[in-house]
């Protein structure tokens, strides 16, 4: 299919299987520690047939008279075509985020960690010196390859025969100007409810109001250190065993998930799922550092990977690896607010004021929620056609109206995932609130202990990702995904 007209479409699937297989086991590689090179060029020229320009065109052909399969198999032709023109750029900002380092107060801190450095300083004028340096070598290294891809990814954008990357995406049949208009009324809606309890968790954990806080305050913010106690590193592993036992699975007796805990220097410090083969190989990485953010981490990772893990394998690679996002996110979600859940909390952990825990939790939720409300409408200016650097100012405008804190203008293109991302985490919000409503309604407020909500999860883990996350809570509830059930959510939980 990809050069020839009589190769079949099933035959393209086989090759996007491997090469989304080989992609996957790079980044558990590199970010994992176990390599330093992030090497993506040479699987790219292995898989080359499968991304040419002749491919993207012969899959739109058949998406035009096909099903959601073909939509998903051009989609992914046309992301691997933009990603095989830009592959250079993203080796050398991979390369440089490794091996990049910052002289602060005469420590040395690599590039990676400057930002779990500022979060875990107490003192505000060290967390400003920090984040400073990450800018200047942001602005200096990464800056100008991340100028050099977006240019590139607009050439290849019209190549592919749309004038905007935005307009490729309507065509791809995402609902994004439906999906600005729910995070339009998400920020208007949410604007006093976000100052109200915003303000006063600054002033707790930063020691400044909202109208102080600048953006090194805000990983401080959500370290929350002062919770620490109740979220060693050692209990990571166990709390998720006890969960998922809850549920009726054996995390040690699942063969085809493997856990990576061991601490290496060039690993990153953020949790991931790498899901190599789905649903032969899944791997899910941490580097346990303890605290509710980290708990936070790894618990939406493990959301990912019983999700990945437990996806039919007779699925076709489009149900399997590609399809909405939006669903493998709703199921990480779960999972990560979990850790949140007062229920959770009173069970697992000798936690003592639960609630309170839980309200300050959904206040950071409601600060990403409008800050990727903000994202996503930056996101569809940005792809619109706009002369790139006038989107500096742009995102700043977006971000600081959104989340009453100024960005760094050099991120406006760093802090911009592929294939506007940025609305599948949207819908995973939406989908998570109203999945938890459901589970609570049907199983009680202790679900997560219930074999039989266990055997539901599992059911609707083996579709992967073949519906999508509308399909997927009207299967469950009837019900329609809507942004709005997240501010319900948030509200209940900061007024409980």
């Amino acid at each position: 299919m990809a050069t020839a007209p009589a190769r079949s479409l099933d035959a393209y699937r086989d090759e996007a299987d491997r090469f989304i297989a080989a992609l996957d086991e790079e980044y558990y590689l590199h970010f994992a520690g176990h390599k330093e090179r992030f090497e993506l060029e040479p699987i790219y020229e292995r898989f080359a047939e499968l991304t040419t320009l002749d491919a993207c065109t012969q899959l739109g052909s058949a998406a035009e008279g096909g099903g959601t399969g073909e939509v998903e198999l051009w989609r992914f032709a046309c992301e691997g075509y933009l990603g095989n023109a830009t592959r250079a750029e993203a080796e050398e900002i991979a390369g440089l985020e490794a091996s990049l380092t910052a002289e602060v107060g005469g420590e040395e801190i690599p590039f990676r960690m400057l930002r779990p450095a500022i979060a875990n300083e107490p003192d505000r004028g060290r967390r400003a010196s920090l984040d400073a340096v990450r800018i200047e070598l942001a602005e200096e290294h990464l800056l100008p390859r991340h100028l050099a891809m977006a240019h590139t990814r607009r050439e290849g954008t019209q190549q592919l025969g749309a004038p905007t990357y935005r307009e490729l995406y309507d065509r791809f049949g995402f609902r994004l100007e439906a999906l600005a208009a729910q995070c339009r009324s998400f920020l208007e809606e949410t604007e006093d409810l976000y100052v109200a309890v915003l303000d006063p968790l600054f002033r707790r954990r930063v020691g400044v109001g909202l109208d102080e806080a600048v953006r090194s305050d805000v990983p401080r913010l959500f370290r929350a250190s002062e919770w620490d106690e109740a979220f060693p590193a050692e209990g990571m592993v166990p709390a998720l065993e006890w969960t998922l036992a809850g549920l009726g699975i054996d995390l040690r007796a699942q063969e085809n998930v493997h856990l990576d805990i061991e601490p290496r220097p060039q690993k990153t410090p953020r949790a991931f799922c790498a899901p190599i083969e789905v649903p032969g190989r899944v791997m899910l990485v941490i580097q346990p550092i303890g605290g509710p953010d980290d708990w936070h981490a790894f618990f939406h990772e493990a959301g990912h990977t019983e999700h990945f893990a437990h996806t039919a394998a007779d699925l076709s690679v489009e149900a399997r690896r590609l399809g909405d996002n939006a669903v493998t996110e709703g199921w990480a979600m779960l999972f990560e607010h979990l850790v949140n859940d007062p229920a959770w909390l009173s069970r697992r952990l000798d936690f003592g004021r639960p609630r309170e825990f839980a309200a300050e939790a959904a206040a950071g939720l409601l600060y990403f929620v409008r800050r990727y409300c903000g994202k996503l409408l930056y996101e569809l200016e940005l792809h619109g056609g706009t002369e790139l650097e006038a989107m500096r100012d742009r995102y700043v405008e977006w971000l600081s109206e959104a989340t009453k804190i100024e960005p760094s203008s050099g991120d406006f293109l760093a802090d911009v995932d592929t294939g506007f991302y940025a609305s599948c985490y949207l819908r995973a919000w939406a989908l998570h609130a109203q999945l938890q409503a459901f589970l609570r309604e049907e199983f009680g407020s202790a679900w997560f202990t219930r074999r039989e909500a266990g055997s539901l999860l599992r059911e609707l883990w083996h579709e992967g990702q073949r519906p999508t996350a509308d399909e997927l809570l009207d299967e469950v509830s009837g019900a329609e995904l809507e942004l709005g059930a997240v501010s319900e959510q948030i509200r209940e939980e900061v007024n409980t």
